[in-house]
């Protein structure tokens, strides 16, 4: 997930306001099913992970997976809900990966309510439930483009029947695209952290629906709301829901209001289309499952689990801005903590190294897999080569990456590798002889703007690069460019 691009918005015109709440189904990473003992596991052949509990197959009685319980009050913690006694209901609605005809949820009595998130920004996204349910099975429709009208037939694999979910539904507090692609992430880093989920978009273990309406801007009603379905990708959920809202504007100014519905959403085409008309809670028949007992978390359970929280994200990017009096970027705290680098980081800060300089060459230049061959104490070293001037940034990246593939010390590597920065009369020297070899190109960093020096820079810098074979300094030879162009 982290290395998807940002998706650019397209705001929405004057006078109106974006209201987004979202409900995002996780899987739980328990080794069996919630109500039976079937492997819990992605992957296997369709239908081996079966029983007559997962079918529905008359006289089978489920019975309550405690560990899944345990991992959802995790979660609700984590999240600082409430937890509350619970009992799970029977949702009936007819539905071809269901075998039941009936999901077991929770309805008016679920485990966890009244939660927050408070993303990166700052910006708080309430929490109205976090409750558990089993989730269905899996239909691919064949032919026709995978939609069920279209298609030739259907195959269903009830693997997925009967796996454990945690749904959470959050306020309709979101207000743009953006906001509702940084709560994912939030809660992704946050289902990692309390290990409960792998939350793997791509595999189906976190989808996301979108609840998205528009309202004159200043207004506080909630206006008519579409369900956008099973959204499995961030760059999906932000073009969706921009896409969406623009559907509505259009609705409400030209005299007509949006049908409560779910939608589907063509990634191909950039579109949503209509699903169903949206169900009420009526619709569903909702009454308590007779063959499970109610939850009754005791006091010392929800205190145990409390005591046993990891630090979450949010707590471990206030740890990283602090070190060094805010030399941390915000952006790169973020990055860091979603790669799990900020540890590494302020035990390099703690052996020596410059703390700004540590998370900008962390943040941009060990964006791998397996990085445990880099240690605090060797990533600190290799950040006092580069602070001090004795190694250039570009030969700090190649040591870097050298590191990574051997573990050796940043000292040895760049010994063998020849690498040391340039003495400074000599790079002097080098930057006069670039500049006379290309007079037209210095007259128009001389004479330009700021915005025009910073573009001819770049020419300059790989110029003395060239001449130098990387030795060069890339900061330093853009300080004696500035300092050569100011009039004498």
């Amino acid at each position: 997930m982290s290395g998807e691009a940002p998706e650019r918005e397209t705001a929405l015109p004057d006078g109106w306001e974006l209201v987004v709440g979202l409900e995002v189904h996780v899987e739980l990473s328990t080794a069996t099913k919630l109500f039976c003992g079937c492997a819990n596991r992605f992957g296997d052949e369709p239908n081996t992970n079966v029983c007559p509990v997962c079918l529905g197959l008359p006289g089978s009685l489920p019975v309550v997976n405690a560990a899944a319980v345990d991992f959802a009050m995790r979660l609700g913690r984590a999240l600082g809900c409430e937890v509350r006694p619970a009992v799970f209901a029977r949702k009936n609605y007819f539905y071809p990966d269901m075998p039941k005809d009936y999901q077991i949820s929770q309805y008016d009595q679920p485990t966890n309510i009244d939660g927050r998130l408070e993303l990166a920004d700052g910006h708080v996204v309430g929490i109205e439930r976090a409750h558990i349910e089993e989730d269905t099975g899996k239909t691919t429709h064949v032919g026709g483009g995978g939609r069920i009208h279209d298609a030739s037939y259907a195959l269903v694999d009830y693997n997925r029947a009967g796996v454990p979910l945690v749904e959470i539904v959050s306020r309709p507090d979101i207000r743009t695209a953006e906001q509702a692609r940084a709560y994912v992430r939030e809660l992704r880093a946050i289902l990692l952290s309390v290990g409960v989920s792998d939350a793997r978009m791509e595999e189906g273990s976190m989808r996301v629906d979108a609840n998205v309406s528009v309202r004159p801007s200043g207004s506080d009603e909630l206006r008519t709301r579409c369900e956008i379905k099973n959204l499995s990708s961030l760059r999906s959920l932000g073009r969706a829901i921009t896409f969406e809202a623009g559907r509505h504007v259009d609705l409400w100014s030209s005299g007509e209001r949006p049908r409560q519905e779910t939608r589907h959403w063509d990634e191909a085409q950039g579109r949503t289309t209509p699903g169903r008309s949206k169900e009420d809670a009526e619709d569903y028949r909702y009454f308590q499952d007779p063959d499970l007992v109610p939850l009754v978390p005791s006091a010392e359970q929800v205190a145990a689990i409390d005591a046993e929280l990891p630090v979450l994200p949010a707590a471990r990017r206030a740890e990283l801005l602090a070190v060094g009096a805010g030399a941390v970027s915000a952006s790169d705290a973020a990055l860091l903590v979603e790669r799990d680098q900020d540890e590494l980081v302020r035990a390099a800060v703690s052996g020596g190294a410059e703390p700004g300089l540590t998370a900008t060459r962390v943040a941009n230049d060990l964006a791998v897999d397996d990085w445990s061959r880099v240690t605090p104490a060797s990533l600190a070293a290799l950040i006092g080569l580069e602070s001090s001037g004795q190694m250039t940034a570009t030969q700090a990246k190649q040591v870097l990456a050298e590191m990574v593939e051997t573990g050796d010390e940043p000292a040895s590597i760049a010994e063998r590798r020849g690498f040391q920065a340039m003495a400074g009369d000599d790079l002097a020297a080098t930057v006069d002889e670039v500049i006379a070899a290309n007079p037209g190109e210095w007259a128009r960093y001389r004479d330009g703007d700021d915005t025009g020096r910073k573009k001819l820079s770049g020419f300059f810098i790989g110029q003395v690069m060239r001449a130098t074979r990387g030795r060069a300094d890339g900061a330093a030879v853009n300080r004696l460019l500035q300092e050569r162009a100011e009039p004498a």
